[in-house]
């Protein structure tokens, strides 16, 4: 509920404040005296765009301050607009965003205009309509659609992934397994390459490890003059003087132990020269083995341990991919049955907005009867997205005919100002009981009406002033009439400036506006009796 109102510097507007009431308020005031500048100010208050053009001339800003009541909460809701510009927005004194503002003032007051509402002739916000009219089953129902949603969306995105992978896994599985069967192959030994490094070097010298051998046994053993033959001399010199040294017998065993032992010796050599072989291709063989290993290093790594540790590494991966395959089946198959969940649920959601769009919709047909609207035919129409939302695959559009035989079309295009109106009036006194929005402002709602219409229209009015605060602005005497409270805008000239001025009318001064509403310029006894009859039926 919007308790008060305060405008300075705001075009025309000089300075001005208001106390609005509970119930009907009703403003009215001759053309061009500022009615439609009151309603851009509550407008700039609740969050409508600025601009510097309402800054009154001569002044530096306009500032307009509203007091609002919401859920038992009291807010200081200020606006200022510099002729620069700048736009400031406050709640209760603390700066916040346009947006913020707007968050807390789309829940205080709706303004409908002739052609303008900042609601319901929104198409998007139609579906969120319904939903409010059986809230708690709906609710129930949207927590439910809105979780398995969520969880859709992220197996989706998993199971994308997944796809993604697995379209290279044939590649990246046709590589691995040559690694490793280029590997195995291999059949590589820990040391083998170090082995063969030291066979290669050993056969390749293996003459002249051959030569040498056969020069020492020779030098031992074979030749006229080997060591052999030297020794047997030796003893053969120390046998003659035995007989008479005794150290010459002594000599001579010592030495007969020293040819045993190199005849041992020599025939060590001679086996150690013949088990010498050599050959050029088994040495050609051991090459090509060192470089085949050489090139498994060349490839994967730099050691026989690191080859063999990037096999099994691959074996991991290949072990890892084909996990992806199991992993895309259980999530292809764990997506398809949120989706069915989530279709289920969005199938019960949808059922629930039906049934509350049939009853909402046999409640606004009423309200059109009411509001003498005997051939309109009213219609809340279905229709299914292409893809899931967290709310739902509902679209909603309400629709209307106003004349029997015409087709059902969307509110927007309602052609006459006069039917635009009370068809708002009736979906706004459905809707606000229960869309939580405590005031309703209509700038003019009664353009194209008048005599019987104008009638209903404020006793619809006055019964919506029962559970909301409705402030209308109106030219009709009808309307004024049905008023709880009644407000005057007045413009006045003086030598320097135009102001204007709203003054909260007392009884006497009512009929009087009433009656000048009825007779135009002048009023006459006849007006103000015909006044004071209209104010009486209105109650």
């Amino acid at each position: 509920m919007i308790d008060h109102i305060s405008i300075k510097n705001f075009a025309i507007i000089e300075d001005a404040d208001v106390d609005f009431q509970k119930g009907l308020n009703v403003i009215t005031g001759e053309t061009g005296s500022g009615k439609s500048v009151l309603v851009e100010a509550i407008s700039l208050a609740l969050g409508a765009r600025a601009d510097s053009t309402f800054v009154r001339t001569g002044c530096d800003k306009a500032v307009v301050q509203m007091t609002a009541e919401y859920h038992n909460n009291e807010y200081v809701i200020t606006r200022e607009i510099s002729n620069a510009g700048k736009n400031l927005c406050k709640i209760d004194g603390n700066i916040v965003s346009l947006g913020q503002l707007s968050d807390l003032c789309s829940k205080i007051a709706d303004i409908h205009g002739q052609y303008d509402n900042q609601s319901l002739l929104n198409i998007d916000n139609h579906l969120k309509l319904v939903d409010k009219y059986e809230k708690e089953a709906t609710d129930s129902s949207k927590r439910r659609v809105s979780d398995l949603y969520e969880e859709f969306i992220d197996i989706s995105k998993k199971y994308d992934e997944l796809v993604e992978e697995s379209k290279d896994n044939e590649r990246k599985k046709d590589l691995i397994n040559y690694e490793v069967n280029d590997i195995e192959m291999a059949n590589l030994v820990m040391g083998e390459d170090i082995r063969l490094e030291d066979d290669i070097k050993e056969q390749t010298n293996r003459e002249k490890i051959f030569n040498a051998f056969e020069n020492c046994y020779k030098e031992a053993f074979e030749d006229d003059n080997s060591i052999l033959e030297g020794i047997s001399r030796i003893q053969k010199n120390l046998r003659e003087i035995s007989p008479i040294s005794k150290e010459a017998a002594r000599l001579e065993d010592d030495f007969s132990d020293l040819y045993y032992r190199i005849e041992d010796v020599s025939g060590s050599l001679r086996d150690a020269r013949y088990n010498i072989t050599f050959s050029e291709n088994e040495i050609e063989e051991m090459r090509d083995r060192l470089e085949y290993i050489n090139e498994l290093k060349r490839k994967y790594a730099d050691t026989i341990e690191g080859i063999l540790d990037h096999a099994n590494l691959k074996k991991k991966e290949l072990y890892a991919l084909d996990n992806i395959e199991t992993d895309l089946s259980s999530t292809r198959m764990e997506k398809a049955r949120l989706k069915e969940m989530l279709e289920d649920e969005t199938n019960r959601l949808t059922a629930i907005r039906k049934s509350a769009a049939n009853d909402l919709q046999d409640k606004i047909q009423t309200e059109l009867e009411n509001l003498n609207f005997d051939d309109a035919e009213v219609s809340i129409n279905f229709s299914k997205l292409p893809s899931f939302t967290p709310s739902g695959m509902d679209k909603v559009e309400f629709l209307i005919s106003t004349n029997k035989g015409e087709p059902l079309k969307p509110l927007a295009k309602i052609a006459s100002g006069g039917e635009m109106s009370r068809i708002m009036l009736a979906f706004k006194k459905i809707i606000g009981e229960y869309d939580g929005i405590t005031t309703m402002i209509f700038d003019e709602i009664d353009t194209g009406i008048s005599g019987e219409t104008a009638s209903i229209v404020g006793k619809e009015m006055q019964s919506m002033s029962d559970r909301h605060q409705i402030i209308t602005i109106t030219h009709l005497p009808q309307i004024a009439a049905c008023a709880d409270h009644n407000f005057k805008i007045e413009k006045h000239t003086d030598d320097s400036h135009t102001y204007t001025e709203v003054k909260h009318l007392n009884d006497d001064e009512k009929v009087a506006e009433i009656a000048k509403l009825l007779s135009g310029i002048s009023v006459s006894d006849i007006t103000i009796k015909s006044a004071k009859e209209m104010i009486g039926l209105a109650k």
